[in-house]
């Protein structure tokens, strides 16, 4: 196998002969540089060989000097040679070119990885064609029947495993034939045994033999065979995704006993059985599965020099796996979106849960925007690609802004138009800045994540790294790759302020989940990968800003602060929470702004309860909750009665009745401030009868649905009895504040009455 890697600048004369077949009517200038704008696979005749194209991602620049000179050059990620002298220098691409510089220079692990690597790049490759039936950039031939075109020796995995799965495709009758003729005959009486080894019983001068002797089944080898060969075909289906049909009703080798066939077992074993096959198709089979167990066996397999698997713009491989795995499809992201206007197109993009909600508020969602960077290992964003996603997050911004202001400019189409309404009746939820009509003045903009995701390939060459299969990209200084823009200083809940986080995903994770295609193994993923995302852009915000929560003081009173001190807080407030009375509050960390910050908390906090620091952006602090229940009271009576309704299913229903109870909880009072509570009076099925007096009141956090939700326990004491248990004209809906001359002329009249506050 010959080794060329995807845009590495070879010089001409190193690959004579090796592009021809796929760089068609072009001369080579063989004193000047060729390079290979493929990654793929392709069987070469000049040479006999089968060429296999490797990603770019598999190499990494490395600054060397050159006749005095520093330059950069290509070397292979991870590999290293060590000199007589003991000395260690990178491999360069050109050095593993043939099957002798490949002995010399890789290590045994890196070479068996390359031999299992070529199948998941001719199955990411011919996924990517499936899915995209219409792409341009894929170049493909199907591999001919056996028996046609040229025989060449098989030096890859991929090799092997295509004759396997020809062979399957092309041979059902020979299985069938082989089944049937091994099965004929079993199970036939043998009368001549039966006879002479068993006593008969006569009846109506007719034998009966109650043990028959049936034709015995010998180990059949044949079979054995069968059952080794679709084994293989079910492994290639499990490990890569292949969807090769086994008709066979045989109890298959799975599992660790398969791991060990694939190890070892298989090559001993097919070693045992081999000289037990006379026919030839048996005999193919045979070379078939030893060449898939014995990976340096060389098998003699037929194909036409113009075989190949190749894609031209790698990159757009690499975009549709990541976009498979992380993305939306274009029916769950809105027209204007992912096909901007401007002719720009976004990666990959979809709605998730908010940065800066709570977490356990799964109602607000916001769009993530990612581009993919098909690099080298290590290389460098450009100047660029940077301004480019910023112009990505200004659009959504724009669109979603005119899809709420109803935005309808005369120069659209009626095309346009119809993606309009069609846009805001499917994705009207999402909303980036929360208006007036929310009740929020605010003018603040959610922060949109936004990021860049470049690959990488595992140290040990893992396809699954676990944990490590997503990792922080980092600057030469260790730290987070992070990008801010901003117009106005410490400002984070502003639409000119965008921020943009890089990561690295493991690219030969990437490739195996996409390749084997199987939806639950996607769907996890994209779930863990998505809350990943949100986790680290919130970690990169909390580096960079101090978060809190506050609420105001007086009821009301935050509309006519906001409005008197606009210029102070602007783009430093935002309501991510469900109650909209709660603001978060943002004021960058950078040293420079600590005096401006501290004046401006000062300041707050004479008219808003303002919670510590948040460590967790999106945790709505005790303090606030606590503030919550007492910072209101709807009575303005010293003497104040909470009535509420009780169920006679509630565990408190029979100590009421008896005028008994001592303790009751209440849940969800978020709306009553009930620090100043003085009575309890409850209303039962039966009516109206007295009210307790309430010792103590002991706020508490529960949790329904997983959604923190306010206890109060009331501690009661003293039981006024006004009289029989009299029921009123009408029942009381809901919990609410009474005073005692209200509750007493209730008891009287019998008229139900709700206060008017």
């Amino acid at each position: 196998m010959r080794i060329l890697f995807e845009q590495h600048q070879y010089d001409a004369q190193l690959i004579d002969g090796i592009l021809q077949d796929i760089i068609t009517g072009v001369e080579l200038d063989f004193t000047k540089k060729a390079m290979v704008n493929f990654v793929g696979y392709f069987y070469c005749a000049p040479i006999n060989d089968c060429v296999f194209i490797l990603p770019k991602v598999l190499l990494k620049d490395e600054v060397r000097a050159v006749d005095g000179k520093k330059v950069t050059v290509d070397v292979i990620a991870g590999i290293e040679y060590t000199e007589e002298d003991g000395t260690s220098r990178s491999v360069t691409p050109e050095e593993i070119i043939t099957k002798e510089g490949q002995q010399k220079y890789l290590k045994e692990d890196y070479r068996k990885f390359l031999y299992e690597f070529s199948v998941w790049i001719y199955r990411c490759l011919n996924m990517y064609r499936k899915l995209n039936p219409d792409e341009k950039s894929i170049y493909f031939k199907q591999l001919p029947q056996e028996g046609g075109g040229h025989r060449h020796e098989a030096s890859t995995f991929l090799d092997i495993i295509l004759s396997l799965i020809r062979f399957n495709r092309d041979n059902q009758n020979f299985f069938m034939f082989t089944v049937k003729n091994q099965h004929s005959g079993m199970n036939k009486i043998n009368w001549t045994k039966t006879i002479s080894h068993s006593a008969a019983l006569v009846q109506g001068n007719e034998p009966a033999y109650l043990n028959v002797v049936n034709k015995k089944r010998r180990i059949n080898f044949d079979e054995e065979l069968l059952v080794i060969f679709f084994s293989i075909l079910n492994y290639l289906n499990e490990q890569y995704g292949f969807k090769v049909p086994i008709n066979c009703n045989y109890e298959l080798i799975t599992g660790r006993k398969f791991i060990n066939y694939r190890d070892s077992l298989g090559v001993r074993r097919l070693k045992q059985i081999k000289y037990k096959y006379f026919s030839d198709k048996a005999l193919e089979l045979w070379n078939l599965c030893f060449a898939f167990f014995d990976n340096t066996h060389v098998l003699k397999v037929s194909t036409d020099q113009k075989e190949y698997l190749l894609s031209k713009n790698f990159e757009h491989v690499f975009e549709a796996m990541i976009d498979e795995l992380i993305g939306a499809p274009r029916t769950e992201v809105p027209k204007g979106l992912k096909d901007q206007d401007d002719g720009k197109q976004v990666d990959h993009m979809y709605s998730y849960k908010s940065l800066t909600s709570h977490d356990d508020d799964d109602k607000e969602e916001i769009y993530y925007i990612g581009d993919s960077k098909y690099y080298k290992s290590g290389h460098k964003l450009g100047v660029e690609s940077v301004a480019k996603q910023y112009t990505y997050a200004r659009n959504v911004i724009q669109w979603n802004i005119d899809l709420w202001m109803n935005n309808r400019p005369d120069y659209w189409t009626d095309e346009n138009r119809k993606d309009y309404d069609e846009d805001k009746a499917k994705f009207g939820k999402i909303r980036l800045r929360k208006d007036t009509e929310d009740g929020n003045i605010t003018e603040g903009y959610n922060v949109i994540p936004n990021f860049f995701l470049s690959a990488f390939v595992d140290d040990e060459r893992r396809y699954n790294a676990g944990e490590d299969n997503i990792r922080l990209h980092n600057n030469k200084q260790g730290e987070h790759s992070t990008y801010i823009s901003y117009q106005f200083e410490n400002r984070l809940f502003d639409r000119d302020t965008l921020i943009l986080s890089h990561y690295d995903v493991n690219f030969l994770y990437v490739m195996f989940l996409y390749a084997r295609n199987k939806s639950s193994e996607k769907a996890t993923w994209k779930e863990e990968v998505r809350k990943i995302f949100r986790d680290e852009i919130r970690s990169v915000l909390e580096q960079r800003y101090d978060f809190y929560a506050m609420k105001p003081k007086v009821e009301n009173f935050d509309e006519e602060y906001i409005k008197a001190h606009f210029q102070d807080v602007l783009g430093k407030i935002y309501t991510p929470y469900a109650d909209t009375s709660i603001y978060s509050l943002a004021l960058s960390n950078d040293s420079k702004y600590a005096q401006q910050n501290k004046e401006l908390r000062i300041a707050l906090e004479e008219y808003f309860e303002v919670s510590d620091k948040i460590e967790h952006l999106g945790q709505l602090p005790q303090k606030i909750i606590d503030y919550q229940i007492k910072s209101k009271s709807l009575s303005t009576e010293e003497s104040c009665v909470l009535a509420c309704p009780i169920a006679n299913d509630t565990k408190e229903y029979h100590d009421i009745v008896r005028g008994v109870l001592t303790e009751f909880d209440l849940v969800g009072t978020y709306s009553y401030g009930l620090s100043d509570l003085k009575y309890f009076c409850p209303f039962t099925n039966m009516g109206l009868q007295g009210y307790y007096k309430v010792d103590n009141v002991i706020p508490a956090i529960g949790r329904q649905g997983g959604i923190p939700q306010l206890r109060l326990r009331l501690k009661l004491s003293k039981y006024t009895k006004l009289g029989k248990w009299k029921k009123t004209d009408r029942g009381l809906r809901h919990p609410d504040i009474y005073t005692i001359s209200e509750i007493k002329d209730i008891y009287d009249t019998g008229i139900m009455s709700y206060p008017n506050r």
